[in-house]
C-alpha cells in the first residue's frame, strides 16, 4: 500500500524554483483525474442507479442515493402514497391523496383517513426515506414477482461456456499462426501478415451474411459453438502475438531443435511460456469480446431461448411500451463482475505484454 501511495504522489516537480510541484505535475494529474472520471462515472451511476426502486427510475430520479417514497397501507383506500404537508403556520402533517391529484388535491391525514380536507399542490411534498431495492437482483435471479421466464443460472452458465471456450481456441489459433509467421521463413510471409492486418479495415456487418450461411451450411445455427467456432481466429490477436514473438530470440529455438526437440514441444514449451504477458493480453480482449457480444449470439441463438446468453436475456426486460430498466441496471451490474474479476486476474501482464510487443 505504500508504495502504490508513493507511486501515486510522485512529482517532477519545477525547474527553476525548488518547488515540489510544478506545472507539469499539475496538468499530469489534471489529465489523470478527468481520464478517471470519465471512465468511472457511468459505471458508478449504474451500480448507484441499480439499487434504486422502480418509481424512482420511472420518475428520472438523478439524485445519487437511492430514495424512495413512503407507501402506507390506509384502511378502506389500500396502499397509498405518503405526503408531507406543510401549512401556513408551518405545521408537517402526514397525509396522502383522497382523490387524484390536481392544482389542489383533496387529501386525508394518516391518522385520521376520514378527515379529507384540501391542500394546494405547492404545501405538498413526498415522504422520502432512503431504500436499498434489493428486489432488482433478487427477482430475476430467484425468478419471481413475474420474472419466471428469465433463466438466470442457464444464461450465465451459457455466456461462461462461450466465452471461456472461443477464449481458449482463439489463444491456441491465434498463436500458432503468429508463431509461423513470426519463426518461420517462407515465400510470401509478410504478404500473409498484410491481409491478415487488412481484414481489420473490413466492418463485421459487412460479412454477417455469408457467415451466417457457413454456419447453417455446416449446422451449427441455433447451438452455442455456431459463435464460438466463427470468432475464433482474429487478426488483432494474430499481429499482437506475432509482433510479441519476433522477441524472442532465434537462437532459443535453434537451440531446442539441436536437441532434438519437435516444432510442436518447442511451441509448447518455448514459444508459449515466453508469450504469457501478450496472451495474457490476448484473453482478456477476448473475454471482453465475447462476453459483451450480443448481435451475432442473437443471430445464431434466436431461435432456441435455451441457449441465449446473459447480454440476450437481458431482452427481456425491454418490451414494446415499457421497459424494466431497474431489472436491466441490476443486472448489467451482475454482467460486469466476471469482466472485472478477470482484470484484476490478468492485469498484472497487461502492461507487460503491451509495453514489450513489439520491440527486438
Amino acid at each position: 500500500m505504500s508504495r502504490a501511495i508513493t507511486f501515486l504522489t510522485r512529482t517532477r516537480g519545477s525547474f527553476d524554483r525548488a518547488e515540489r510541484f510544478g506545472i507539469s505535475d499539475f496538468l499530469a494529474y489534471a489529465y489523470l483525474i478527468f481520464g478517471v472520471l470519465i471512465i468511472l462515472v457511468p459505471v458508478l451511476w449504474t451500480v448507484m442507479s441499480s439499487i434504486k426502486p422502480q418509481r424512482a427510475l420511472d420518475n428520472f430520479d438523478t439524485r445519487v442515493l437511492p430514495y424512495a417514497q413512503v407507501q402506507q397501507e390506509v384502511p378502506g383506500r389500500g396502499l397509498r402514497d405518503v405526503f408531507i404537508h406543510t401549512a401556513p403556520d408551518g405545521t408537517e402533517t402526514e397525509v396522502v391523496r383522497a382523490g387524484p391529484a390536481r392544482a389542489v388535491s383533496d387529501v386525508a391525514p394518516l391518522d385520521d383517513p376520514a378527515a379529507v380536507f384540501q391542500a394546494p399542490r405547492e404545501e405538498l411534498r413526498p415522504a422520502e426515506d432512503m431504500r436499498v431495492a434489493v428486489e432488482n437482483y433478487l427477482d430475476p435471479i430467484l425468478q419471481r414477482n413475474g420474472q419466471e421466464n428469465f433463466a438466470f443460472w442457464r444464461y450465465l452458465w451459457n455466456s461462461v461456456f462461450v466465452t471461456v471456450a472461443a477464449t481458449v481456441i482463439t489463444l491456441v489459433i491465434n498463436a500458432m499462426a503468429a508463431f509461423a509467421l513470426a519463426k518461420y521463413q517462407f515465400r510470401g510471409r509478410l504478404t500473409f501478415t498484410l491481409l491478415i492486418v487488412a481484414t481489420l479495415l473490413i466492418p463485421s456487418s459487412i460479412i454477417l451474411v455469408s457467415l451466417f450461411f457457413v454456419v447453417w451450411t455446416f449446422g451449427m445455427f441455433g447451438s452455442l459453438w455456431g459463435v464460438i467456432i466463427p470468432a475464433a481466429a482474429t487478426p488483432t490477436g494474430v499481429f499482437l502475438l506475432r509482433q510479441y514473438m519476433l522477441t524472442i530470440p532465434d537462437e532459443l529455438l535453434e537451440a531446442a531443435r539441436m536437441d532434438a526437440a519437435s516444432e510442436w514441444r518447442i511451441f509448447w514449451r518455448i514459444v508459449m511460456p515466453l508469450s504469457l504477458p501478450a496472451l495474457s493480453v490476448l484473453a482478456i480482449l477476448s473475454v471482453i469480446w465475447r462476453w459483451n457480444d450480443f448481435l451475432w449470439p442473437l443471430i445464431v441463438l434466436i431461435s432456441d431461448p435455451r441457449q441465449h446468453t446473459l447480454q440476450i436475456g437481458l431482452t427481456q426486460f425491454s418490451g414494446e411500451f415499457d421497459t424494466n430498466l431497474h431489472y436491466v441496471l441490476a443486472m448489467t451490474v451482475v454482467s460486469l463482475i466476471p469482466i472485472t474479476l478477470v482484470f484484476v486476474w490478468l492485469q498484472r501482464f497487461i502492461t507487460t505484454g503491451i509495453a514489450t510487443t513489439g520491440l527486438k
